[in-house]
Protein backbone atom coordinates (compact mmCIF):
# COMPACT_ATOMS: atom_id res chain seq x y z
CA UNK A 1 0.00 0.00 0.00
CA UNK A 2 1.14 3.35 -0.88
CA UNK A 3 1.14 5.36 2.68
CA UNK A 4 0.31 9.24 2.09
CA UNK A 5 0.95 11.46 5.13
CA UNK A 6 1.56 15.47 4.90
CA UNK A 7 1.91 18.21 7.41
CA UNK A 8 1.33 22.03 6.80
CA UNK A 9 4.37 23.90 7.70
CA UNK A 10 5.43 27.18 7.68
CA UNK A 11 3.81 30.97 7.60
CA UNK A 12 1.88 29.89 3.60
CA UNK A 13 0.75 26.94 5.72
CA UNK A 14 2.28 24.69 2.56
CA UNK A 15 1.27 21.02 2.54
CA UNK A 16 4.49 19.24 2.75
CA UNK A 17 4.23 15.26 1.85
CA UNK A 18 5.64 12.08 2.68
CA UNK A 19 4.94 9.16 0.47
CA UNK A 20 5.99 5.64 1.29
CA UNK A 21 5.63 1.92 0.83
CA UNK A 22 4.65 0.20 3.92
CA UNK A 23 5.98 -3.19 2.34
CA UNK A 24 9.55 -2.01 1.64
CA UNK A 25 9.56 1.19 3.98
CA UNK A 26 11.52 2.94 1.41
CA UNK A 27 9.84 6.70 1.50
CA UNK A 28 9.90 9.91 -0.18
CA UNK A 29 9.59 13.48 0.98
CA UNK A 30 7.59 15.83 -1.45
CA UNK A 31 8.44 19.41 -0.72
CA UNK A 32 9.56 19.58 2.90
CA UNK A 33 9.79 23.04 2.98
CA UNK A 34 9.57 24.55 6.16
CA UNK A 35 9.30 22.88 9.73
CA UNK A 36 11.69 19.82 9.36
CA UNK A 37 11.38 18.22 12.67
CA UNK A 38 7.68 17.75 12.00
CA UNK A 39 8.03 16.60 8.18
CA UNK A 40 10.37 14.08 9.30
CA UNK A 41 8.20 13.13 12.02
CA UNK A 42 5.45 11.50 10.03
CA UNK A 43 8.16 8.50 9.08
CA UNK A 44 8.88 7.73 12.61
CA UNK A 45 6.00 5.56 14.06
CA UNK A 46 7.07 3.05 11.07
CA UNK A 47 10.75 3.84 10.58
CA UNK A 48 10.33 4.70 6.74
CA UNK A 49 13.58 5.40 5.07
CA UNK A 50 13.30 8.75 3.40
CA UNK A 51 15.43 7.73 -0.04
CA UNK A 52 14.23 10.67 -2.36
CA UNK A 53 13.26 14.65 -1.49
CA UNK A 54 11.30 15.71 -4.81
CA UNK A 55 10.78 19.64 -5.20
CA UNK A 56 7.90 20.39 -7.03
CA UNK A 57 8.84 23.79 -7.98
CA UNK A 58 11.08 26.69 -6.38
CA UNK A 59 8.89 28.93 -4.45
CA UNK A 60 10.88 29.49 -0.97
CA UNK A 61 7.74 28.00 1.12
CA UNK A 62 8.64 24.55 -0.60
CA UNK A 63 12.21 24.50 -0.61
CA UNK A 64 13.16 26.70 2.55
CA UNK A 65 13.66 23.19 4.43
CA UNK A 66 14.93 20.97 1.58
CA UNK A 67 18.52 21.45 2.78
CA UNK A 68 18.04 20.67 6.39
CA UNK A 69 15.63 17.65 5.34
CA UNK A 70 18.46 16.68 3.29
CA UNK A 71 21.24 16.70 5.84
CA UNK A 72 19.14 14.83 8.50
CA UNK A 73 18.14 12.10 5.86
CA UNK A 74 21.11 11.46 3.19
CA UNK A 75 18.61 11.55 0.55
CA UNK A 76 18.79 13.78 -2.79
CA UNK A 77 17.47 16.31 -3.86
CA UNK A 78 15.75 16.76 -7.15
CA UNK A 79 13.77 19.69 -8.83
CA UNK A 80 13.07 20.33 -12.92
CA UNK A 81 16.07 22.48 -14.31
CA UNK A 82 13.68 25.47 -15.40
CA UNK A 83 13.43 26.48 -11.67
CA UNK A 84 17.13 26.38 -11.01
CA UNK A 85 17.26 30.04 -11.28
CA UNK A 86 14.44 30.57 -8.29
CA UNK A 87 16.09 27.46 -6.12
CA UNK A 88 19.56 29.66 -6.21
CA UNK A 89 17.45 32.98 -5.78
CA UNK A 90 15.92 31.63 -2.28
CA UNK A 91 18.10 34.43 -0.49
CA UNK A 92 16.39 36.81 -2.25
CA UNK A 93 12.44 35.17 -2.11
CA UNK A 94 13.19 35.23 1.51
CA UNK A 95 14.53 38.31 2.26
CA UNK A 96 11.76 40.23 -0.05
CA UNK A 97 9.13 38.67 2.53
CA UNK A 98 10.94 39.32 5.20
CA UNK A 99 11.81 35.75 6.06
CA UNK A 100 14.86 34.80 8.20
CA UNK A 101 17.60 33.20 6.15
CA UNK A 102 18.67 29.64 5.72
CA UNK A 103 21.31 28.02 6.64
CA UNK A 104 21.79 26.20 3.38
CA UNK A 105 20.97 26.51 -0.33
CA UNK A 106 19.37 23.25 -1.49
CA UNK A 107 22.24 21.02 -3.30
CA UNK A 108 20.37 19.88 -6.38
CA UNK A 109 21.82 16.24 -6.87
CA UNK A 110 19.48 15.61 -10.29
CA UNK A 111 17.19 17.61 -12.24
CA UNK A 112 13.91 15.50 -13.27
CA UNK A 113 11.73 15.70 -16.66
CA UNK A 114 8.72 14.86 -17.51
CA UNK A 115 7.94 11.74 -18.48
CA UNK A 116 10.64 10.57 -15.93
CA UNK A 117 9.78 7.70 -13.31
CA UNK A 118 11.07 6.64 -10.18
CA UNK A 119 10.62 4.07 -7.41
CA UNK A 120 8.83 4.83 -3.70
CA UNK A 121 9.28 0.86 -2.73
CA UNK A 122 6.94 -1.27 -4.77
CA UNK A 123 4.98 2.34 -6.10
CA UNK A 124 6.19 3.91 -9.59
CA UNK A 125 5.62 7.64 -9.97
CA UNK A 126 5.41 9.59 -12.83
CA UNK A 127 7.02 13.20 -13.27
CA UNK A 128 4.96 15.65 -14.89
CA UNK A 129 6.19 18.97 -15.88
CA UNK A 130 3.07 21.33 -16.06
CA UNK A 131 4.19 25.41 -16.14
CA UNK A 132 3.09 28.52 -15.77
CA UNK A 133 2.43 28.88 -11.87
CA UNK A 134 6.39 28.40 -12.17
CA UNK A 135 8.51 27.75 -15.30
CA UNK A 136 9.71 24.17 -13.68
CA UNK A 137 6.77 23.16 -11.99
CA UNK A 138 5.84 19.49 -11.74
CA UNK A 139 3.21 17.49 -10.77
CA UNK A 140 4.15 13.79 -9.68
CA UNK A 141 1.81 10.87 -10.13
CA UNK A 142 1.35 7.92 -8.61
CA UNK A 143 -1.13 6.05 -11.38
CA UNK A 144 -1.57 2.97 -10.26
CA UNK A 145 -2.17 3.61 -7.17
CA UNK A 146 -4.52 7.28 -8.40
CA UNK A 147 -2.75 9.26 -6.58
CA UNK A 148 -1.64 12.73 -7.78
CA UNK A 149 0.36 15.93 -5.59
CA UNK A 150 -0.39 18.89 -7.70
CA UNK A 151 1.81 21.20 -6.18
CA UNK A 152 0.55 24.75 -6.36
CA UNK A 153 -0.62 24.14 -10.08
CA UNK A 154 -4.50 22.51 -9.38
CA UNK A 155 -5.82 23.52 -5.86
CA UNK A 156 -9.98 22.64 -4.85
CA UNK A 157 -11.40 25.36 -6.40
CA UNK A 158 -8.90 27.23 -7.45
CA UNK A 159 -5.24 27.21 -9.48
CA UNK A 160 -2.01 28.25 -8.82
CA UNK A 161 -1.33 31.77 -9.07
CA UNK A 162 0.71 33.44 -11.75
CA UNK A 163 1.54 36.83 -11.05
CA UNK A 164 4.70 36.02 -9.52
CA UNK A 165 7.74 36.24 -11.98
CA UNK A 166 7.83 33.05 -14.45
CA UNK A 167 4.19 32.66 -13.96
CA UNK A 168 2.51 32.04 -17.12
CA UNK A 169 -1.37 32.14 -16.71
CA UNK A 170 -2.18 30.70 -20.58
CA UNK A 171 0.23 27.90 -19.64
CA UNK A 172 -1.09 27.14 -15.97
CA UNK A 173 -4.52 26.83 -17.60
CA UNK A 174 -2.62 24.28 -20.53
CA UNK A 175 -1.09 22.52 -18.04
CA UNK A 176 -4.40 21.51 -16.44
CA UNK A 177 -6.38 20.50 -19.18
CA UNK A 178 -3.91 18.88 -21.10
CA UNK A 179 -2.29 16.78 -19.04
CA UNK A 180 -3.58 16.52 -15.32
CA UNK A 181 -7.38 16.21 -16.64
CA UNK A 182 -6.73 13.22 -18.53
CA UNK A 183 -5.43 11.29 -15.94
CA UNK A 184 -9.12 10.02 -14.68
CA UNK A 185 -11.77 11.25 -12.65
CA UNK A 186 -10.96 9.30 -9.93
CA UNK A 187 -7.58 10.54 -9.09
CA UNK A 188 -6.97 11.91 -6.32
CA UNK A 189 -5.39 15.46 -6.05
CA UNK A 190 -3.25 16.47 -3.33
CA UNK A 191 -2.49 19.86 -3.39
CA UNK A 192 0.53 22.32 -2.53
CA UNK A 193 -2.06 24.04 -0.10
CA UNK A 194 -5.36 23.64 1.04
CA UNK A 195 -7.84 20.28 1.28
CA UNK A 196 -7.49 17.38 -1.24
CA UNK A 197 -10.14 16.59 -4.26
CA UNK A 198 -10.43 14.86 -7.07
CA UNK A 199 -9.47 15.62 -11.00
CA UNK A 200 -13.25 14.63 -11.32
CA UNK A 201 -14.42 17.79 -9.16
CA UNK A 202 -12.43 20.35 -10.21
CA UNK A 203 -12.88 18.93 -14.27
CA UNK A 204 -16.39 19.43 -13.94
CA UNK A 205 -16.38 22.47 -11.28
CA UNK A 206 -13.20 24.47 -11.33
CA UNK A 207 -14.38 27.89 -12.12
CA UNK A 208 -10.66 28.54 -13.62
CA UNK A 209 -10.37 25.73 -15.74
CA UNK A 210 -13.56 23.43 -15.53
CA UNK A 211 -16.16 22.51 -18.08
CA UNK A 212 -17.84 25.94 -17.03
CA UNK A 213 -14.79 28.38 -16.99
CA UNK A 214 -14.31 30.94 -19.82
CA UNK A 215 -11.85 29.67 -22.62
CA UNK A 216 -8.90 31.48 -22.76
Amino acid sequence: MLVVRHAVVGPFAMNAWLVACDRTGEAALLDPGDEIPRVLALAKPEGFRVTRIVLTHGHLDHVAGAAEAASATGAPIQIHAADGPLLAALPDQLAMFGLPPVADVPAVARHHAHGERFRVGDHEATVLHVPGHTPGSCAIHFAADRHLFSADTLFAGSIGRTDLPGGDPRAIVRSIREVLFPLGDDTIVHCGHGPDTTIGEERRENPFVGETARAF
